[in-house]
C-alpha cells in the first residue's frame, strides 16, 4: 500500500510513495509531469497538466486558487531534500497567536492524542492569544492530560507549547454539530460552544502550573 496526495482540482494524485524508499508520515515525491512548491505559510502549490481550469461559473473562487499559473491547494506542507512531501494541515486552520506566530494545530493535536490514553479528541485554541490551550474529550483525568502535554511540550518551541486545557464532558460528534458529515472537526462551532470555558482558560483564576523547560506559567481547567 502506497500513500498519495491529491485533490479533486488536481485530477487525482500529485504525489506517490516511492516503493523503494517509503518514509512513514510522508506522501512521496511529485509524480512525473507535476510541479510542486511551497508558498506563503508553507502552502502547497501545484502546477501541471492535471490541474483543473477552474470552477464552473465561479470566477471569483477560481481567481483565488489559480494565480500565476499555480493552483493554491489550501494545504500546508513540508518537503525534504529528496523531494518527499508531508502534509501538515489546512491553511484555514492555522492559529495565529498574539505574538504573530502561525501554528498548524493538527500535528500537535495528533501527538497529544497519541500520548493520552483514553483521550478521544484534542482541539487547540489560541487565535490572538498569548499561548495555546487545548479542549480534550474522553474519559481522562486532569493529571493524565497534564502528563501528556508535558511529554509533547518538551519537544516543541515555546510558542507551540500547550499551556492549559479543559476536559469536555462529551465527545465532538456529527449529532452535536461539532463534526462535519465526513468526520472533520468544526473548529468554529467548537470554539463558539466552549467560549466560556476558553475564556476561563485565558482569564479566570485557576490553578497555575509551569511548562517544563520554559519560564512560562499557565492555567489549566477541567
Amino acid at each position: 500500500m502506497l500513500q498519495v496526495y491529491g485533490l479533486t482540482e488536481t485530477t487525482a494524485i500529485c504525489t506517490m510513495d516511492d516503493p523503494r524508499k517509503v518514509e512513514p508520515g510522508g506522501v512521496g515525491p511529485a509524480i512525473e509531469g507535476v510541479e510542486m512548491r511551497l508558498g506563503e505559510n508553507e502552502e502547497i502549490m501545484v502546477r501541471g497538466p492535471n490541474v483543473f481550469p477552474g470552477y464552473w461559473k465561479r470566477e471569483q473562487e477560481t481567481a483565488k486558487v489559480l494565480r500565476g499559473g499555480w493552483f493554491h491547494t489550501g494545504d500546508q506542507g513540508e518537503v525534504n531534500g529528496e523531494g518527499n512531501w508531508r502534509i501538515v494541515g489546512r491553511i484555514k486552520n492555522l492559529i495565529v497567536l498574539g505574538s504573530g506566530h502561525n501554528v498548524a494545530p493538527e500535528p500537535i493535536e495528533d501527538e497529544i492524542v497519541r500520548e493520552l490514553g483514553g483521550g478521544q479528541q484534542v482541539v487547540l485554541v489560541g487565535n490572538g492569544r498569548g499561548y495555546l490551550c487545548a479542549l480534550v474529550t474522553g474519559a481522562v483525568a486532569g493529571e493524565h492530560v497534564q502528563a501528556a502535554l508535558d511529554s509533547v511540550n518538551v519537544g516543541l518551541p515555546h510558542y507551540k507549547q500547550v499551556r492549559g486545557f479543559h476536559i469536555c464532558s462529551e465527545p465532538f460528534s456529527i449529532e452535536n454539530g461539532m463534526l462535519t458529515a465526513n468526520g472533520k472537526l468544526k473548529r468554529d462551532a467548537i470554539a463558539l460552544h466552549y467560549q466560556e470555558e476558553i475564556e476561563e482558560l485565558y482569564g479566570a483564576k485557576s490553578t497555575e502550573y509551569r511548562v517544563p523547560g520554559t519560564e512560562y506559567g499557565a492555567r489549566r481547567s477541567g
